[in-house]
Order: C-alpha cells, then sequence, then structure tokens
C-alpha cells in the first residue's frame, strides 16, 4: 500500500527526488548522481501470518486462513474446525465455550447462515479464512453470547489459480465419490475466482431404546427398541466472487453462493413388550428423502479517500427451500397391517438484506467507524400428517403459516492505540427484532430491542508486543428461534390425539410471547507468541444470563385434543451463569519442550477448558446450562518426515477430541445424562510434487456410541425414562489434490 511504505524505502525514494530536482536545478544530467534515468522501485511485502493478525487485532479473536486450512489436506471444513480449541462439532454445526445451539453466531462472509446450512459439506478449498471471536464486536450481531464464527468465503487471486481435488471415501455399504476444485484469475481490472464442491455422504447406525412410561391406558409400560438407520446423499456448492477495481480507491464485489444436496433414509424399528400394552405397531419399517437448497448474492461497493476514510456500503438477497416426505408403515403383534403414516413438508425462506460502514482517521493510530444492518426475512412451511387415511392435527395439517422477520441495528466503534503499549475498541450497538406469524391461531406478533455496549482493551507486557494481556466487558444476548416463537403444535407419534400421552413423551408447541435472552460478560486472557510462531494462551470468563429460554412440560388443554395432554414449551424460566477458564498451546516442539525432547519437524498442538454453571429456580448439584460439558480437550500432532527419496514431504498427524459424560437437572423433576463423546482422527499427506499431494485418513477412529438417559420423577406415579443409544462408525478416506 503507498501508504504504509517501510522508512528506508520512503527515505531512498524522497532522496532520489530530490537530487533529482536539484540535478536539474543546477543544469547538471542524471548521470552525474550515478543513473542515465529514473528507475521504479517496487516493493513486495510478505501479508502477516494467522499469528501475527492475531496478535494485531483489537478483538480476542484467533484467525485460521489457507496455511491452517491446507496443511493437512482435509476434505470437511468440519474437519478443520475440530481441532480448533475451544470448538465442538454437534451436527455439523460449531458450539463454543460448551454452550448449545444458539449461543454461537455462525457467519458466511459476515452475514448469519440461514437455516440448514451444515459445514459438512463445505470443502476447506472453498474458503479463504475462519475467524472466532471469543467475544461480540459492534460491526456484527450481538447475537454472540459464547462467540462468533466467521467464515470466510475464498477471495479473487491476484494471480492465476487453478486446483482440483478428488476424494473416495467408504464408511458404510458403499463407497462415496467428492470432488472440489478452484479456478481463479485476473484480467486487467477483474479478478474472479470459481470455487466449486460436488460431495456424497453415505451411514449406518444401528440404533436401542428403553423406555419405562405409560401406556395408552395409563398403565405401566416398559418397552426396548431396536433399530437399523441407513442415510445417503448427495449434493453440491458454487461461491463465485467477482471484483472489480475501477481505481485504486474504488472497486465493486459481487459474492454469490448456491447449495442443494439431497438426502435419504431407510430403516426399521422392532419393538419388545416388556409390560404394558402393546403400542399400535410393534414392528416398522420407514423410507423418507427430500432436498435442502439456497442460493445468495450479495454486491457491495467500496470506496477509499486519500486521508484514510472508506464507504462500503452492500446489499444483498437470499433464496432457501427445504422438502421432505416419510412415509411409514407398520404391523402389530399379529402381523397385521396396523400403521400408515405419510409426513410431508415444504419450507421457503426468502431475506433481503443492506448494510454499509463508514470509517474515518481521528489521528495516528485511531479510527472512528458507524454503520448499519437491516434484514427483512419471509418465512412459508406447510406440514401434513396423515395417518391411516386421516389428519393426525384437524386444523393444522395442511394448512400454510407464515412468519416475517424484521431485524434492524445501527452501531459505532472506536478503535484507538492510546500509547504504544496500550490500545482499545469500544462498541455500542442498537438492535431490534420484530416477528410476526399467521397462521391457524391468527396472527401473532413479537418485538424486543437489545442495546449492547461493548468495551476491549490490551495491553503489551513488553516492548515486542509478544505478551499481551487482553480484557473485555460486554453485553450480548441470544434471540428465540424462529420455531420456538411459532404457536403451531408438533405431536408426538407414539400417542395419538384420540387419548393423552405421558409426561416423558410431550407434544411441543412454541410461544410468541419468548424475550431475548439478555447477557453480561467478563474476559480476561493472557497470550504469548513465540519467536517461531507458537502461541501460548490461558483465559477466563464469566457470563451473567438474564430471562435464559427453557423447555417446561406441563399438562394443558390443547386445541389438537379432546382430552389434555402433556405439552413441551420453551419459557423464560430464569436467570442463569456461565464461568470458564482455557487453555491453548501450539507451536513446534523445538520451541515448546526442552532441546533434548524435541524431534524435527514435529508440531504440537493442544486445549483444555474447564466450565461450571448454574441455572436459578433449580436445586443442584447439576442445575447446569443445557449441553455445557463441564470440561473438554484436544490434542493433537503433526510431523514431517524430511523428504521422501529426495523429493517433497511427507507428514502424518493424530487429532484427539473428548468431552466427558455429564448430567443436567433440566427441570425440578427431569434429568438428561449424556455420555461421553470422543473422536480420534489419523491421517497421512504426501506432498508428490508442489502441485500435487495424496492423502489418507480414517476419522472417528474409536468409534464410540452415542447415548443418552433421560429420567423423570413425576408428582404421581412411577418413575419414567428413556435410554437413546446410536452406534457410531469409522470413516476412510483417500483424497488426491491437483494444483495446475
Amino acid at each position: 500500500m503507498r501508504d504504509a511504505l517501510p522508512h528506508p524505502v520512503a527515505i531512498a525514494r524522497h532522496s532520489l527526488a530530490l537530487a533529482a530536482g536539484l540535478a536539474v536545478l543546477g543544469g547538471l544530467p542524471m548521470a552525474a548522481f550515478g543513473q542515465a534515468a529514473p528507475q521504479q522501485v517496487e516493493i513486495s511485502a510478505q501479508p502477516p501470518s494467522d499469528t501475527e493478525q492475531r496478535r494485531r487485532d483489537p478483538v480476542a479473536k484467533s484467525i485460521y486462513g489457507r496455511e491452517e486450512l491446507d496443511k493437512y489436506g482435509d476434505t470437511s471444513l468440519s474437519d478443520v474446525l475440530k481441532r480448533l480449541p475451544g470448538v465442538n462439532m454437534q451436527g455439523g454445526n460449531p458450539r463454543l465455550r460448551g454452550l448449545g445451539a444458539g449461543y454461537t453466531l455462525l457467519l458466511v462472509n459476515g452475514d448469519p447462515a440461514p437455516p440448514g446450512f451444515s459445514l459438512d459439506n463445505l470443502a476447506p478449498g472453498q474458503v479463504e479464512r475462519i475467524e472466532v471471536t471469543r467475544g461480540p464486536t459492534a460491526e456484527h450481531s450481538a447475537r454472540a453470547v459464547a462467540g462468533t464464527l466467521n467464515i470466510i468465503l475464498r477471495e479473487a487471486p491476484r494471480t492465476r489459480q487453478r486446483e482440483l481435488g478428488m476424494r473416495l471415501a467408504y464408511q458404510a455399504w458403499a463407497p462415496t465419490l467428492a470432488a472440489n476444485g478452484q479456478w481463479g484469475d485476473r484480467d486487467g481490472r477483474l479478478s474472479y475466482t470459481l470455487p466449486m464442491a460436488l460431495y456424497q455422504w453415505r451411514g449406518q447406525a444401528d440404533t436401542f431404546s428403553d423406555r419405562r412410561a405409560v401406556d395408552v391406558n395409563n398403565a405401566a409400560q416398559h418397552l426396548r427398541v431396536t433399530g437399523l438407520d441407513q442415510y445417503w446423499g448427495g449434493g453440491f456448492n458454487l461461491s463465485p466472487r467477482l471484483v472489480w477495481k475501477f481505481s485504486d480507491t474504488e472497486s465493486l464485489n459481487l459474492q454469490l453462493f448456491a447449495q442443494r444436496h439431497n438426502f435419504n433414509n431407510r430403516g426399521s424399528f422392532n419393538t419388545e413388550v416388556l409390560q404394558g400394552a402393546a403400542p399400535a405397531s410393534i414392528e416398522e419399517r420407514f423410507v423418507s428423502g427430500g432436498h435442502w437448497q439456497m442460493q445468495r448474492a450479495n454486491l457491495s461497493w467500496l470506496q477509499r479517500w486519500a486521508g484514510g476514510a472508506r464507504l462500503e456500503v452492500k446489499g444483498g438477497g437470499q433464496a432457501s427451500r427445504s422438502v421432505f416426505r416419510n412415509l411409514t408403515d407398520g404391523v402389530d403383534g399379529a402381523g397385521v397391517p396396523s400403521l400408515t403414516r405419510d409426513s410431508t413438508g415444504n419450507n421457503r425462506e426468502l431475506s433481503l438484506t443492506s448494510g454499509g460502514k463508514f470509517s474515518t482517521p481521528l489521528g495516528e493510530a485511531h479510527t472512528l467507524a458507524l454503520g448499519w444492518d437491516i434484514e427483512q426475512k419471509r418465512r412459508r412451511e406447510q406440514r401434513s400428517v396423515i395417518e391411516n387415511g386421516a389428519q393426525q392435527l384437524i386444523g393444522y395439517d395442511g394448512q400454510p403459516f407464515e412468519a416475517d422477520v424484521s431485524r434492524s441495528a445501527v452501531f459505532v466503534q472506536d478503535e484507538w492505540e492510546i500509547a504504544p503499549r496500550w490500545s482499545t475498541y469500544l462498541g455500542l450497538r442498537a438492535e431490534r427484532i420484530a416477528t410476526r406469524s399467521i397462521g391457524t391461531d391468527g396472527e401473532l406478533r413479537n418485538s424486543s430491542q437489545v442495546v449492547t455496549p461493548i468495551w476491549h482493551l490490551n495491553h503489551k507486557l513488553n516492548a515486542t508486543g509478544r505478551d499481551l494481556v487482553r480484557a473485555s466487558l460486554t453485553r450480548s444476548y441470544k434471540s428465540p428461534e424462529l420455531n420456538a416463537l411459532m404457536a403451531r403444535p408438533r405431536l408426538n407419534n407414539s400417542y395419538p390425539v384420540s387419548g393423552s400421552n405421558p409426561q416423558i413423551a410431550p407434544d411441543r408447541i412454541g410461544n410468541p410471547a419468548l424475550r431475548p435472552e439478555l447477557a453480561s460478560g467478563l474476559d480476561i486472557a493472557f497470550e504469548k507468541y513465540l519467536p517461531q510462531g507458537g502461541v501460548l494462551s490461558i483465559g477466563g470468563f464469566h457470563r451473567r444470563i438474564n430471562g435464559l429460554i427453557r423447555n417446561q412440560v406441563s399438562l394443558q388443554a390443547v386445541p389438537w385434543a379432546s382430552v389434555p395432554r402433556w405439552v413441551s414449551q420453551p419459557v423464560n424460566l430464569a436467570g442463569a451463569r456461565s464461568t470458564g477458564l482455557e487453555l491453548e498451546l501450539k507451536g513446534r516442539a523445538d520451541e515448546l519442550l526442552p532441546a533434548d525432547w524435541a524431534i524435527k519437524g514435529l508440531s504440537l498442538r493442544a486445549s483444555a477448558s474447564l466450565y461450571h454453571s448454574t441455572v436459578d429456580g433449580i436445586q443442584g448439584p447439576d442445575n447446569r446450562l443445557e449441553q455445557q460439558q463441564p470440561w473438554s480437550a484436544t490434542a493433537g500432532f503433526d510431523q514431517v518426515i524430511g523428504q521422501v527419496l529426495g523429493g517433497p514431504h511427507l507428514t502424518y498427524g493424530a487429532s484427539l477430541a473428548w468431552t466427558p459424560g455429564y448430567r443436567t437437572q433440566q427441570t425440578p423433576a427431569q434429568a438428561l445424562t449424556a455420555a461421553q463423546a470422543r473422536s480420534l482422527d489419523l491421517y497421512t499427506l504426501w506432498a508428490v510434487s508442489r502441485q500435487t499431494s495424496l492423502r489418507l485418513s480414517v476419522n472417528n477412529l474409536l468409534a464410540d456410541a452415542s447415548r443418552n438417559l433421560t429420567e423423570l420423577l413425576p408428582e404421581t406415579g412411577d418413575p419414567q425414562s428413556t435410554l437413546n443409544t446410536r452406534s457410531s462408525r469409522r470413516s476412510f478416506q483417500a483424497g488426491l489434490l491437483v494444483k495446475f
């Protein structure tokens, strides 16, 4: 950049210009200064590394760029995220700091990811970098109680890029294929890139369930259900980007993204009746299928001025749709057909967004920014369940449901390097969300306004800036999911509406009166940056949450049944607190270990986190936030074995992620116990040449089954419980990457 020339080079250029001017004024030829003609000075600067960007950022943020994404030859972005400290993956979605769904803000290019978006189907080759922020910022939505994970898609290149990757994998009964590619170039002032991916998946799980509840006659019932679930599918995604550079100060950026995947399931359930009446069907077969698709377009215009001010204005649109159908057939104990259920669903969502940001220097190392965000979203869905030729929920099945969501926000932020060793970030964001839903129950409205002040402070402990202390005081929130606001019921299929249902198997309904959860946060961390790129970080956080949303089960008179039914409904229950301690260590072995222990070419990484949370109004000791485990840990290594036969490098490594089993007291009467979860991945990467690499890997080597136990102690009657177990399988993969 012209305004950021290194001082020695700038001085040399100014000296040369001054000498030339004096020579002309004095009538001397340029040769008198040892030059026959003016020379052009070109400056090439190496971009800062991910670690260096992390050290310089005013907000506690971890950045993982192309170096990290390419290093291990991963074939799925989920494989990358599993290695990151403090990140847990569940169902293709990331969770930070052990907090459950909704507490982590997932962004794609700075915009919220749409419902149904899964990182499992995004290839690392389509991503430029991953930014993990431990606290909210004013520029992005403050819906980030645990933090923000921002996926930045590939940028238009400055030089030609050509690469193709292919993968062969096996997990269950047949292999799957996948391919991803990157095509990018520059033509004058136009730069473009076209990342693309095609993928398949296939898996199988054995299931087991032990249920103790009551039957349709309200007598004690004990069932054991064994099942088989086979699932498969495939899809593609494209993320082209074009950048027009009209001048050195003005540019236009167009980012497109399209994804579609098809999914299928088939399986069976067999029920053994140990006590009580048998259900209507004891043997069931099911088959289901559908698809999810999304298209997004974003256009942004950037204008810079000589004084350092800049204005970015952006707008975009998005459309997504999901369609599914499930057919289930069952027979009773005599083998007579007793169940035919046809479930269908169709969801559509359209959204328009606009936003902008203006920033200007207020002096050296001091920048003020102001901006806005506006989003309008409309969702339309239609569901139907036909059981034995009749509608399951009369008045709801087949009826359209619409919801409109309006979100608007303004923000201001001030980044200021107060002194050589002190810097601060001050931000303020005001955001309003309004929801209007129209369905069988008429029109329902919900609105909320949240003002979130944010303060980050950094102090360098030494002149090199390699030892940092960071502190933050923030305000953040978690808004209710749209499904939690919708008053449309979902029936528990095991108990028809002609009778009652047990407390442990409730129907579900939304709550249009929900309010956002508000969280006040304190973060403190020490970071040490080692000379060869290693990092040591230790930090703690505390969150105080008001208006915690949790599902409550109660016996209600409902319009979809003639008798009272047990219904689970989200409510703003009470307050809660969450406290944690986080440790991260990564780097080369020769800078982390004593010289006698260090192994050449070995890189190590490890992280550990301790979490403690409590919910008001529920007696302990296990009254923690749902899905927040007491601790988690990751560890891994990567070893480069010199050169193979005088040629390129061979690298191998392993990654282990571990969370323990734990119990959560969900309500005074109900508790959930989850089993430990361990994930061990191994890989070998052979760089055949500078352009070609081959990767072999085994994922989920331990193949731990998932288990959870729900226990209920009702006010009257016997205890009720449900134990669910689902097996897991190892995945074997071979991938080839070629760069042209």
